[in-house]
């Protein structure tokens, strides 16, 4: 906006200072307009193809005032110019450190391979849960996209370990990869789990045919938009209720009931602790859906005798509030 404003501003002084001399010619010399235009351009641009017709002193005067007005006005559009290069370049550079900055800080992000319809849903639905994420573009077109955005993103292929190291995939918690062809998607599963075996991996899939492939690759979990788009639309059909609570349970705004996975840390209150004992039911007013234990069991409706084990993942219904002091719970240590 800046600039605009100095390119107008530069174009109406441009008009007056030419204005000007077009008026001090036709009056004090007396030329016709042609005359006064075609001698104030040759002034004001230090051409220097000599004076069309005779100029008297006061002409003469005239000429050097118009001559150092219009020297002036072409170093300061100069000076303007320079001024915008340099400061263009030197914010770019330096919102450059900027962004690696802060991404060499990060710990525990998710970095997301593509930033197209998908990508970009899927970054401003992890911000919004305040996670922390980095996107690896390689279109050079999303740039303004993403700077609007204000996210945290690496130019480049996702596919070279370089970008991967940059984006701090030794120190992410996971890794999505959501550009357009299955092929791609493929290579960076492998590529990802190659340079960190424990990271999360998820993968989009175009094509029913790629799941087993990318699940092949390494993927710990394969999401087909299509076929979730009409997953989604058939249940809207068969359970009109069920999808509703989902969509409370799932909003983004602050409602009064909330679906929550939470995993039970090591040294938690908790550990070792049954379900009938921990006053959850009671004070919390939380409903328990399921249990998924270390080995992948999932335990559906869990009865009162069932004890919190360090690395369970518990999966809880309830109000914000309640399961904001479950998950302190299931943290808090007992040493």
């Amino acid at each position: 906006m800046d600039n605009v404003k100095q390119a107008l501003l530069s174009i109406f002084f441009s008009i007056v200072l030419i204005g000007f001399g077009c008026a001090g010619y036709m009056l004090i010399e007396g030329w016709n307009f042609m005359d006064s235009l075609y001698m104030t351009v040759i002034t004001i641009t230090t051409v220097g193809y000599g004076e069309i017709k005779k100029v008297d002193t006061e002409g003469r005067l005239f000429t050097m005032i118009l001559l150092l007005l219009g020297g002036g006005f072409f170093l300061y559009l100069t000076g303007n110019i320079i001024q915008s290069l340099v400061e263009g370049r030197i914010r770019v550079v330096f919102g450059r450190r900027k962004l690696d900055t802060q991404i060499n800080k990060l710990r525990g992000h998710f970095i997301i391979c593509g930033y197209g319809r998908i990508g970009r849903v899927l970054a401003r639905y992890l911000i919004q849960k305040y996670l922390d994420v980095v996107v690896i573009e390689r279109n050079n077109d999303r740039i303004q996209t993403m700077d609007e955005d204000g996210i945290l993103y690496l130019v480049g292929e996702a596919t070279d370990e370089n970008v991967l190291e940059k984006a701090g995939i030794h120190r992410a918690r996971g890794f999505i990869t959501a550009v357009a062809t299955d092929a791609d998607n493929v290579f960076l599963v492998l590529i990802a789990k190659q340079m960190n075996p424990d990271i999360f991996v998820i993968a989009r899939a175009s094509q029913n045919t790629a799941k087993k492939t990318l699940q092949a690759a390494g993927a710990d979990k394969v999401i087909s938009p299509y076929d979730l788009g009409a997953r989604r639309m058939a249940h809207a059909i068969l359970r009109p209720t069920v999808i509703k609570f989902l969509e409370i349970a799932f909003s983004d705004e602050n409602t009064d009931i909330q679906l929550e996975e939470i995993r039970v840390s090591p040294g938690s209150e908790l550990a070792g602790v049954a379900l009938q004992d921990s006053g959850i039911r009671q004070n919390l007013d939380l409903i328990l859906i399921v249990i998924q234990k270390n080995d992948g069991n999932m335990v559906f409706n869990p009865k009162a005798d069932t004890k919190f084990e360090a690395g369970d993942t518990v999966v809880a219904v309830g109000s914000a509030k309640s399961l904001k002091e479950f998950e302190r719970l299931l943290y808090s240590s007992t040493k």
